[in-house]
């Protein structure tokens, strides 16, 4: 059955499944998963056929829903479909939006925010997906890119109209290549040739979204387990939740895999109590952030025989996504993950990004050594990156995190402890939120005991040797400064899609 409606025609079958209804809102949609059996069924002419079963999908607290509409650029979209895939790191959505006209789109989550992308015509063959190194650059249209992640991922379940279905349980890979202008370009090799998608982040307030799912109707149950360590009740109360820790035993549990399978979990015997409590509400830059996990971390510049430290909690607001609130011995700030990815240049001494220029800063090696709460990517204790920070104007660090398959880019601006322990309704505890600023002597914290120490007897010999030569005459003087600086301040708390 068909049916007119404005500039789109309506096609409605019965399920060859179970016999209800399965709608086509979208001329571009071949596929559909019937909302009652599940089934999948591909769409012939004016008939249905069933082509397999869909698993059921990992229901979420994320305000989007089917059928909530939007604007892109003043053009009207609806959310018409879901896709959820799999990679080693856990698991990411992408809404299928059907934009009036021909065309449609992807709604997808992009390291705890979104991008919108529309299918891209490459004007040359796609390189082959070995070719494209983690960390590479390469040009495509005329654009250079940045290659920013190389995995291979698997369709899990769908809902709803699907212009596309890879085949379940199959892997493909999927590369995805970032600028500094924002923009990701995704490629998708499981079919021939490989489709292409570009997109740039959005806010979900920007899309005038209606028809959203309410806070009310949201489950509150949560998902329920028993720790595989110690049999004490855990509850994973984000969907998108990759790791989760025990709150008796502190274990860490690994969920990428899901609840329903054997559950690994690593145990934390050197517990690290965070300053901010995990649930704590505080409200930043005029929005509430609940706080929903905690990491402390460790750093070493290559060379160098001391480490230090630095905590890192994971914000969640509904509308915004996810960003980091990052506790270092300098200073705290608010930190996000880009969605391009900066040029280089100069061996590294310094990054572009949408317009304005970073020089480096630190080279460090990071290290995760401590886990509380929910984190949307799969986080490990002992988890290791390369990283480096880039300085810019008004105090912005722009920051580099780099793993095997994966790198992430990272904004950071600084926040003033007091308003820190205010934005938390801690103003009882705000001396504990004070930090030292980055002034130039500040930097002796970041240094190890010895090198300070040898620092001091190299100093006093040279005004030994200086005062010997001046034969106490009347010297000119000498002054002596540090240059360095405390480390490990910013970071994007690892790169995740």
């Amino acid at each position: 059955m068909a049916e007119a409606g404005g500039t789109q025609r309506h096609y409605r079958a019965p399920c060859p499944g179970c016999g209800a209804p399965v709608e086509f809102r979208s001329a571009q949609s071949v596929y559909a998963v019937c909302p009652y059996c599940q089934s999948t069924v591909v769409r012939r002419g004016e008939q249905l056929a069933r082509v397999g079963k869909m698993a059921e999908l990992f229901e979420d607290f994320s305000p989007l829903q089917l059928f909530a509409a939007g604007r892109l650029q003043d053009q009207p979209f609806t959310l018409v479909g879901r896709l959820q895939y799999a990679y080693a790191g856990g698991r990411w959505t992408e809404w299928i939006a059907q934009l009036d006209g021909e065309r449609q789109g992807t709604l997808s989550e992009d390291n705890g925010s979104y991008v919108f992308s529309l299918p891209y015509a490459l004007t040359q063959e796609a390189p082959p997906a070995d070719a494209l190194r983690v960390g590479m650059t390469t040009a495509l249209n005329g654009q250079s890119y940045t290659v920013a992640s190389n995995e291979e991922a698997a369709l899990l379940s769908a809902q709803g109209e699907l212009p596309r279905l890879p085949e379940m349980g199959q892997p493909f890979r999927v590369v995805e290549l970032r600028n500094d202008k924002g923009l990701v370009l995704s490629l998708e090799y499981g079919s021939q040739p490989p489709t292409a998608w570009l997109g740039r982040q959005v806010a979900l307030a920007d899309l005038q979204l209606t028809g959203l799912r309410s806070e009310s109707g949201k489950e509150e149950q949560g998902r329920a387990f028993n720790c595989p360590n110690c049999g004490a009740p855990v509850t994973a109360q984000l969907e998108s939740s990759k790791s989760v820790t025990c709150g008796s035993c502190k274990s860490l549990i690994d969920l990428s895999a899901g609840i329903g399978a054997e559950l690994k979990y690593a145990v934390q015997d050197e517990p690290v109590k965070p300053l901010i409590a995990l649930g704590s509400t505080g409200r930043l830059e005029g929005s509430d952030w609940q706080v929903v996990g905690f990491q402390h971390r460790m750093g070493r510049s290559p060379g160098e025989d001391e480490q230090f430290g630095w905590s890192e909690y994971l914000l969640y607001n509904r509308q915004k996504g996810f960003c980091f609130l990052v506790d270092a011995e300098d200073g705290w700030s608010l930190v996000r993950p880009t969605t391009g990815a900066p040029v280089v240049s100069g061996g590294g001494a310094s990054a572009r990004y949408l317009g304005t220029t970073y020089r480096q800063q630190y080279s460090y090696d990071a290290e995760t050594t401590y886990v509380a709460g929910e984190f949307y990517w799969r986080v490990e204790r002992g988890q290791r990156t390369s990283n480096r920070d880039y300085a810019g104007p008004k105090g912005a660090v722009l920051s580099l995190e780099r793993a095997d398959k994966e790198l992430t880019w990272s904004l950071g601006n600084r926040l003033d402890g007091a308003a820190v322990a205010q934005a938390f309704k801690l103003d009882a505890r705000k001396d504990q939120f004070k930090r030292a600023d980055a002034a130039p002597l500040s930097a002796a914290s970041g240094l190890g005991c010895g090198t300070i120490i040898l620092i001091v007897v190299v100093v006093i010999i040279l005004l030994l040797i200086l005062s010997t030569c001046s034969g106490g005459s009347g010297s000119s003087g000498s002054s002596w400064r540090s240059t360095g600086g405390s480390y490990g301040g910013y970071s994007s708390g690892g790169g995740h899609k």
